[in-house]
């Protein structure tokens, strides 16, 4: 894995766990669009090395986390969706180098 993917998906994780404490409505709307635009490029970096199953996985992420149309889970499903989405990714960056 590039060096750029792994400290972008740390990144990523990091910020998902933020949503766990009690921010301001604006910090939620960043990780929307951070979220977002971390699995599009993620789901096409995927795609271009030729791991279709997580490409899929990555623009399933982008879509449920986009900003423009909002989907309402409930603040307690999204805390368990960014903690295990979080898990997802530092799992994702300790992968093997290809």
């Amino acid at each position: 894995m590039k060096k750029n993917m792994k400290l972008l998906s740390i990144g990523i994780a990091l910020i998902l766990l933020g949503c766990l404490a009690d921010m301001p409505y604006g910090y939620f709307q960043f990780v929307r669009f951070a979220s977002a635009a971390f699995f599009s490029y993620a789901a096409y970096h995927e795609n271009e090395k030729g791991s279709k199953e997580l490409a899929i996985v990555f623009l399933v992420l982008a879509i449920l986390f986009q900003p423009f149309i909002k989907i309402s889970l409930g603040r307690t499903l999204w805390n368990i969706v960014d903690v295990i989405v979080a898990l997802g990714l530092f799992g994702y960056s300790s992968g093997k180098k290809k």
